[in-house]
Parts: structure tokens; sequence; C-alpha cells
């Protein structure tokens, strides 16, 4: 929007375009090495220790080897990571107050067959120098990843993406099962499944169990494959996740789907007892 080398001067570009200089002159600071390293640390202990809030993790990572890590840098650095600490807290139901949060459907219900529920999730990778965010979608009962996507932002457009390719590919599923994070309460994402007729649920806030197929596939792919290679650069990175994912649904087998892969399940498509 604003153009450096135009005759009118950049204050008076920025008074036009109502916004202040200070964003116009704004060089946004890559994320240190050190810090870098901490999320990467931080990130193994949510995964293995969810519940751990900022002042258990200060006290852990201080023992483990980061001995300068602050209670309110962890805060930060969690918050860029898109994590919290997963427990009960008072005001639960508080919602957003632009947003409309969704009952959770799947209560009580026996999901027993391919595309009867979707769910979706974010997570963070670490690379070599920085980091990036993986979106997938994943058929409930057969633990498939029907599509996915990554991104260096948190925004709900590359959400909608990998939704759209699942849905054009796959056809749609009776339900969306999402936690209520801020790229699935948008209107962009809300308004895209009731335009193919989807039923909409989400999760209670904290209630991790809800989403708990989608966290396992985070944990497989993060220690089957991120923790195992250095990504250079984001190509390298969805590179690597694409050939995990292709092994995750065509070769590895789950005990829950009676040793068959994600692909068999799904294919087949058959009643599956206890998948759900």
């Amino acid at each position: 929007m604003i153009i450096q080398s135009h005759p009118l001067p950049v204050k008076r570009q920025a008074e036009l375009l109502e916004i202040s200089r200070a964003n116009v002159y704004y060089l946004p600071t890559p994320t240190s090495e050190k810090d870098l390293a901490l999320m990467r640390a931080i990130d193994e202990l949510h995964l293995e220790y969810p519940f751990l809030g900022a002042r258990q993790l200060r006290k852990i990572l201080r023992r483990e080897g980061h001995p300068h890590a602050g209670r309110l840098h962890i805060g930060t650095l969690m918050a860029k990571m898109g994590i919290t600490a997963l427990y009960r807290k008072p005001s639960t139901s508080k919602r957003h107050p632009a947003h409309k949060i969704y009952p959770y459907l799947l209560r009580h219900l026996a999901i027993e067959r391919a595309n009867h529920v979707w769910a979706m999730d974010i997570t963070y990778l670490p690379m070599q120098r920085g980091f990036i965010y993986l979106a997938a979608v994943m058929d409930w009962a057969t633990r498939r990843v029907l599509a996915w996507r990554v991104s260096n932002t948190l925004t709900a457009d590359f959400c909608v993406e990998a939704v759209e390719e699942a849905i054009s590919q796959y056809g749609k599923p009776e339900i969306f099962n999402t936690d209520q994070g801020s790229q699935f309460t948008s209107d962009d994402f809300t308004t895209m499944l009731h335009g193919h007729g989807v039923a909409i649920s989400m999760d209670g806030r904290g209630c991790w169990r809800d989403n708990v197929f989608v966290e396992r596939l985070w944990r497989s792919i993060k220690y089957e494959e991120v923790y195992l290679h250095a990504y250079e650069s984001v190509s390298a990175a969805k590179a690597g996740v694409g050939r995990y994912l292709d092994f995750y649904n065509r070769r590895r087998p789950h005990t829950a789907l009676g040793d068959r892969t994600p692909d068999e399940a799904y294919f087949t498509q058959p009643t599956l007892k206890n998948a759900a």
C-alpha cells in the first residue's frame, strides 16, 4: 500500500490510509536461535505433559539446560506457538465476543464409518531456522489424513484450503469437529462448512481429549519424522511431512483398526466397532 518512491511523502500516504507511520517503518525481527531452541524444548515437554503451564515449564526447563528461561517469556513463546496448558479453568464457557461457539455433537455418538465425522487441528513444527504450523483434516473412524497444509502464520486461510481440498476429493462429512481456536470459529471457516451443509462441532475449552485422535497424530509425526530432521526450509519441511503422511496413510498399521492401515480402513468402508 505504501510506496516509498512515490512523490507523495510517506507521512501523507499513511494519513490517507489511516495507518500509523510506525507500522510503515517497522521491520519484523526473526526469532532468535536461543528462542527457537527454547520453543523446541517447550514443544517436546508440551507433547509429553500437556497440563504444564508456564510456571512449571520454567522450573523444568531451568533444570534441563535453559537456566535463563523466565515465566513471562515462556508464556509469550507458548502463545506464539499456539499452545496452552490443558486443564479445567474457571469460566471455561466464556466465548469470543465476535465469534460463535458451536456445541459439542460427539458425546455418546457411535462413530463407526468413514466420512461420518472429520476432525481438524493445528500444531507447531520446528525447523533448523524458524518454524511453521501444520493443519490436518482427519477422518475420525479410520484415522486417515484426508488433507493438510503448512503455513507460517496462524490464520484461517490455510485451514479453509485444506478442508476444501478434502471435500473436493472425498465428499463431505456429516459432522466436522474442531477446538475453539480463532481459526475455526472465524466467519471464513464456519461459512465454508455451512456452505457445504456440514454440522459443526466444537470441543469444550481445554478438553484436548475431545480431539484425541489428531493429538495422537501430532505425537506420531513429531517423534517419527519432525524431531529426526532439522528442516532447512519450508519446502524441505513440506516434503518431509508429505512423505510421512503418505507412509502414515498407506503403510503404518493401527492397532485400533485391527492392524489395518488408514487407507485400508477408509477405502473399504467397513463398520469399525470401537474405532471412535
